[in-house]
């Protein structure tokens, strides 16, 4: 037995000296727990049931548009701190925010407290930039492409088997949508800790340093560039990149298309996602076995997305 500890903890000491294999495994499990939410497919049921008692009036025109307006107005701003402050912090706050959002779900009663949680979640969507973003400053750009996969990967199987353990609980076990909520609270609580152990990079993209930019000379250096984070020079430089991306990006047709495309698919799914548990409402009243709500978003996000993996 101790023979056996001994291998175990000499292999998890190889991983965590690997330039890749110990962040690309911490991170893929905090993805794994953070989508692993087998409350939200229910939500809905939740939030106009007794548990809540709000209207489906006041969700349909009042909650959810908050959250769309909200995402909207700090996406930017969170783009920019996230390299700012060198992503760890910036994913370490997104699961702080989803334990958050479900101490909310579970505690908090009245609509200014579900008024809150919307602007909340909205932070929580606006940060996965730093969960994509974060493991290509840690990674050699060799393995960026396997990376991406298990990424992507843990995410969708995370939401597929939370939806699914929904689900079951509902239809077979008869579980009340706050004790799922709970257990939902449980697996964000393991997300945060998780995201406590990754490794923190010393360099971003477009502050701290040039390194990403192939026309800028890479022997600048740290008091060249205004002596740290706030120096005014590299404020100026990561302006000057940020411009020379977006330039250099959006010359091509081809990308102008793709990103059109792409954001009227993602609108298109926000608008589906937001609204369509409110029409299953209709036909199929919530607070009976028969709500398949989990089940279909299960099978949705293994036909919608396998695409990813």
């Amino acid at each position: 037995m101790d023979q056996d500890m001994r291998t175990k903890v000499g292999c998890w000491e190889r991983i965590k000296r690997s330039s890749w294999a110990y962040p690309t495994a911490v991170l893929s499990l905090y993805g794994f727990f953070a989508n692993f939410r087998p409350a939200e497919p229910f939500l809905t049921p939740y939030l106009i049931g007794p548990y809540k008692n709000i209207s489906e009036e006041q969700v349909t025109n009042y909650l959810f548009p908050i959250w769309t307006y909200s995402y909207l107005a700090v996406l930017f701003p969170v783009f920019l701190l996230t390299d700012f402050l060198l992503y760890k912090p910036v994913i370490v706050a997104q699961g702080l925010f989803l334990v958050t959002n479900y101490v909310l779900l579970c505690f908090a009663p009245g609509l200014a407290a579900m008024t809150f949680l919307q602007v909340n979640y909205a932070v929580v969507t606006a940060t996965e930039v730093a969960y994509f973003s974060y493991i290509y400053s840690v990674v050699p750009a060799e393995e960026y492409q396997r990376v991406t996969g298990y990424l992507r990967g843990a995410m969708l199987v995370g939401y597929t088997l939370g939806a699914s353990l929904g689900q079951v609980l509902v239809s077979l076990v008869g579980m009340s949508y706050f004790y799922i909520n709970v257990i939902n609270l449980s697996t964000l609580c393991v997300a945060f800790l998780l995201s406590l152990c990754l490794p923190m990079p010393q360099r971003g993209l477009f502050f701290q340093g040039q390194a990403s930019s192939p026309q800028q000379d890479n022997t600048v250096t740290d008091s060249e560039v205004g002596g740290g984070w706030c120096g005014r020079r590299n404020f100026l430089q990561a302006g000057e990149l940020l411009w020379r991306s977006f330039r250099d990006s959006y010359s091509s047709r081809h990308l102008i298309y793709w990103a059109q495309w792409w954001a009227l698919a993602t609108a298109g799914y926000f608008q589906v996602f937001n609204y369509i548990q409110l029409m299953w409402n209709h036909i199929e009243p919530s607070g009976t076995s028969s709500v398949y709500n989990g089940g279909v978003e299960a099978v949705t996000t293994l036909v919608g997305k396998s695409e990813f993996l």
